[in-house]
């Protein structure tokens, strides 16, 4: 099967060059042995569940997916209107799984989000507080327009995101299994808006940019409303495809993919190469090295093949990169994008052969 289409992300063959042959499959696991794999099966499954009622957004559901298959966060970035909501709530009906949305807005509290400790005074009983679960304990969180509420809501979720599990008064509850957050932000209205702490978009595994569909798409889209479609009842069209297990056995597979030491030594040039660069005033992390090296061999295992090129780790770079990385006020300044500089050292950065 081939590599999954996502204009959002960055493509193997970066600047007009061809990509690198593909070495050949490991004895261990054959392309052929994840073809027939139920968990692919079915994963691809949700990819067609969700596209009838989705258009023009398939780069992105691919993108939410990976996030998804290796147990990451993701934040969606775009102009209202563009099905990030619809997109959240459909896949998490193809997956079966509990689905939960909250409105960040200025005067929303932590306890709005992850829950709180009430006084239950039952009758003939003495009273005990008992601890009520916030919309945080789902499978899939929206966070609607996350950076338009205070960093004291904002930092609620930070030990949702990376422990799975929610401390309230010395005790810990642990979140459901899977456990995903999509968060979402306008890209041009900022006023009144509080930015993201850099320790909080490093806990999100893609920043995807979500774009308008283009001209064909966009007719589509208004046919099918045309024709009766009712965004806001996709219980009727969307039927669920896969299950929680399914996503088990997929990490599992996903955990045995082949990683050759040069690509191992690819990607360590590449996240040291940002701290390296004069563009940038902050590269990434080591935890920002070790999603990238995550999603590749998820975006190797829905693309079918049981090992990672250089490939998969150029086509998820800017989306696993591009929050992590903070380009020079100066440059910024003259319009520098993050995007572009990681192109930049894509096409520097040695690439195994």
């Amino acid at each position: 099967m081939s590599q999954p289409n996502n204009p959002s992300f960055n493509q193997p063959g970066v600047g007009g060059q061809p990509a690198p042959p593909a070495p050949p499959a490991p004895a261990s696991m054959s392309t052929s042995s994840l073809g027939e794999s139920r968990a692919r099966q079915a994963v691809m499954q949700v990819r067609e569940e969700v596209g009838k009622v989705i258009v023009g957004q398939q780069g992105v559901l691919s993108g939410v997916i990976t996030a998804l298959l290796v147990n990451g966060h993701v934040l969606l970035e775009g102009v209202p209107g563009t099905a990030k909501t619809l997109l959240a709530k459909t896949l998490a009906s193809s997956f079966d799984m509990e689905f939960s949305r909250v409105q960040f807005t200025p005067d929303l509290m932590p306890s709005d989000v992850v829950g709180l400790s009430v006084l239950d005074q039952a009758p003939g009983q003495a009273p005990q507080f008992r601890f009520r679960k916030g919309p945080v304990f789902t499978n899939l969180l929206l966070a609607d327009e996350i950076n338009r509420t205070p960093p004291k809501t904002q930092a609620a979720l930070l030990e949702a995101m990376e422990e799975r599990q929610v401390s309230i008064e010395g005790t810990t509850h642990p979140l459901p299994k899977p456990f995903l957050v999509i968060a979402t932000q306008n890209p041009i209205e900022y006023e009144g808006t509080f930015p993201l702490p850099e320790a909080q978009l490093d806990r999100f595994l893609f920043k995807l940019v979500v774009g308008y569909p283009n001209e064909e798409q966009e007719h589509d889209m208004l046919a099918r409303h045309h024709g009766g479609l009712n965004p806001h009842q996709t219980g009727d069209l969307v039927k669920a495809v896969a299950t929680p297990d399914d996503l088990v056995a997929a990490r599992r597979e996903i955990d045995a993919i082949t990683v050759e030491p040069a690509v191992l030594r690819y990607i360590v040039q590449l996240g040291r190469a940002t701290r390296e660069s004069p563009s940038l005033q902050l590269g990434v992390s080591p935890r920002g090295m070790t999603w990238l090296l995550h999603a590749a061999k998820a975006w190797a295992w829905l693309s079918g093949r049981a090992f990672v090129t250089p490939d998969e780790v150029k086509a998820i770079a800017k989306p696993c990169l591009r929050h992590r990385v903070l380009v020079r006020p100066e440059l910024e300044l003259e319009g520098t994008a993050a995007d572009a500089v990681i192109d930049g050292l894509l096409a520097t950065v040695p690439t195994p052969r």
